[in-house]
């Protein structure tokens, strides 16, 4: 448990908890290094256990921790003290969308725009890196007081994406803006933040969610199924070219979204534009599929007939809605269960009666000759396909049987092909001279081989530097690698650094351009003791090449010369 006055790492002063949440807890604290307030967010204690969860973890937060963006919360730094695991990011005064959302109920236009455009330009970044942020949500995007909107939780949100489904708990304040791709167990891609997004934007408009439900899966089956009701019907003043956005941000068929952050950006840029006040419907290009849900309209009066279609009654009461819905209910309980026996059936006696075929299960010929494993799938009954696949192999020698696909003990029925992958014997990967290539890039290539990849930061003053390109690689070219070996690349982290204010070269005016520029806070004290000439520096609290860091407090002392009255006269003893 993290106590107040505690320190973590020896440099992180916990001054108070500022939030809890499914994942990690979230400490306001006090770098005792760089002088300044920062969030420390602290990996629950069960996660911190899952070693392999600690590690995505761990690539995630510093992967995260190269995006460098006002609209995004800045990470600067990733580590481990006692078996707790920890980010450290840049301290936010401001609060919750979702908090402003429960305050206010539903946003304008205006402000709803303002807002997508902020969070869409800082995810236009993460998407020019690959970086999915997978977690798009109210409770995750900041709004401080000046209006500047902040993209919180880079990193852990990636990291949490494999084990979300699993915690109700946890799942159900980001359920709400699942893509349907992720509800259906498939993975993520750019345009599963273009979804989130659509929602959030939905929401912001409405005041409301799109889908509700009682639990997780019914929600996430309503992603699936269900169309997004329609926001002009909610709330009539939108601009057809604003529902336009959401349509499109939201359909189920990634294809219909979005390629990326910075294409939705740029449409909303532009959607409140004079020239689009007449836009029509948009028509998505490709199918969103046959299987989403009709919504019935509910009836305040209808007619009902009998099999003929003869007037039977004229209207429904409120009685009788009721004893339909529970005939409706049991009927179509019924029907369900009806099915599943059908299926059933089909499965255990049908289908074997149809097919006449015995499965049988792939035998294990891992360490085989070539030879000797195709004699033995052969003599088994299965087909064997006329090309080999190789794969790298630290435990089979070289030109012996690794595996098959389907594997071994999968039930195929007899004349199914089976692929059979042969040992390359342990190629390892010679390293290359990645020097001045995108770290994410180099990084994918390593971990294709098993290659583990630690990213760090060596500190830079030259602004021009790419951000991304890699300085340094702890192996060199030519030297060999293999899986489960650890490679650190070493990418920049531009800094700027204090100049002597005090060399007579710069101005009071120079130093507030100076604070200005850097995001500094500037104090003035005036002395007027010794001998200077009138506005000159003499004195700076951050020395010449210290470090700069946003939001910190710069004192300089300038000179002020005395008033006439202050000042000797030469024939008296004493001066006032």
């Amino acid at each position: 448990m993290i106590m107040k006055g505690q320190k973590i790492n020896d440099r992180y002063q916990i001054i108070k908890s500022i939030g809890e949440g499914g994942m990690a807890n979230v400490y306001l604290a006090y770098d005792t290094i760089l002088d300044r307030n920062v969030a420390v967010k602290v990996l629950r204690g069960d996660l911190a256990t899952d070693e392999k969860f600690v590690r995505r973890f761990q690539r995630e937060a510093l992967s995260a921790s190269s995006l460098s963006h006002p609209n995004i919360v800045e990470v600067y730094d990733v580590g481990e003290d006692n078996g707790q695991y920890y980010i450290v990011m840049e301290y936010i005064e401001g609060k919750q969308l979702k908090q402003l959302l429960k305050k206010r109920g539903k946003l304008t236009i205006s402000e709803v725009i303002d807002i997508m455009l902020q969070i869409s330009d800082g995810l236009s970044v993460a998407h020019d890196n690959y970086i999915i942020h997978r977690d798009i949500k109210p409770q995750n995007i900041m709004i401080l007081e000046n209006g500047l909107v902040k993209i919180t939780d880079f990193g852990i949100a990636m990291a949490m994406n494999s084990t979300q489904l699993t915690q109700t708990n946890s799942v159900m304040g980001s359920v709400h803006y699942l893509p349907p791709e992720q509800a259906n167990g498939k993975g993520s891609t750019l345009q599963s933040d273009i979804y989130s997004m659509g929602i959030l934007m939905y929401e912001l408009l409405t005041g409301e969610l799109p889908y509700k439900g009682d639990n997780a899966v019914e929600i996430a089956l309503k992603h699936l199924k269900e169309p997004l009701p329609s926001v002009r019907e909610k709330v009539p003043e939108v601009p057809q070219s604003v529902e336009n956005i959401i349509i499109k941000a939201t359909a189920k068929n990634p294809k219909n979204r979005y390629p990326d952050a910075r294409a939705m950006n740029e449409d909303l840029r532009t959607c409140l534009d004079e020239s689009r006040a007449n836009e029509e419907k948009i028509v998505l290009p490709y199918p969103e599929g046959d299987d989403e849900a009709k919504v019935n309209k509910a009836l305040k009066k209808t007619t009902v007939v009998d099999d003929e279609g003869k007037v039977i009654a004229k209207e429904i009461t409120e009685s009788d809605v009721k004893e339909k819905k529970q005939n409706k209910v049991l009927l179509v309980l019924f029907a369900i269960f009806t099915g599943i026996i059908i299926v059933i059936t089909s499965i255990i006696v049908v289908l074997p009666i149809i097919t006449n075929q015995k499965e049988i299960k792939v035998p294990d010929v891992a360490n085989m000759a070539l030879s000797e494993a195709v004699e033995k799938l052969q003599n088994e009954g299965f087909k064997v396909a006329d090309e080999q696949k190789e794969v790298s192999s630290d435990e089979i020698e070289e030109g012996k049987v690794v595996k098959t696909s389907p594997v071994a003990g999968t039930k195929k029925t007899k004349g199914s092909e089976i692929t059979i992958y042969i040992s390359s014997g342990n190629n390892g990967f010679v390293m290359e001279d990645f020097t001045g290539k995108n770290y994410l890039t180099v990084k994918g290539t390593l971990e294709a081989y098993g290659v583990y990849v630690l990213i760090e930061k060596k500190d830079v003053t030259d602004s021009k530097v790419d951000g991304s390109a890699i300085l340094e690689q702890s192996v060199k070219a030519g030297d060999k690698v293999s899986k489960g070996d650890t490679v650190t690349l070493y990418i920049p982290n531009v800094v700027t650094k204090y100049p002597n204010f005090t060399s007579g070269e710069y101005t009071e005016s120079d130093v507030e351009d100076f604070c200005n520029q850097y995001g500094l806070t500037l104090k003035k004290v005036y002395d007027s003791t010794g001998s200077h000439k009138d506005g000159d520096i003499i004195k700076q609290s951050k020395p010449e090449g210290y470090q700069v860091t946003q939001g910190t407090t710069l004192t300089i002392t300038i000179y002020k010369a005395p008033d006439d009255s202050e000042k000797c006269n030469p024939n008296e003893e004493v001066c006032d």
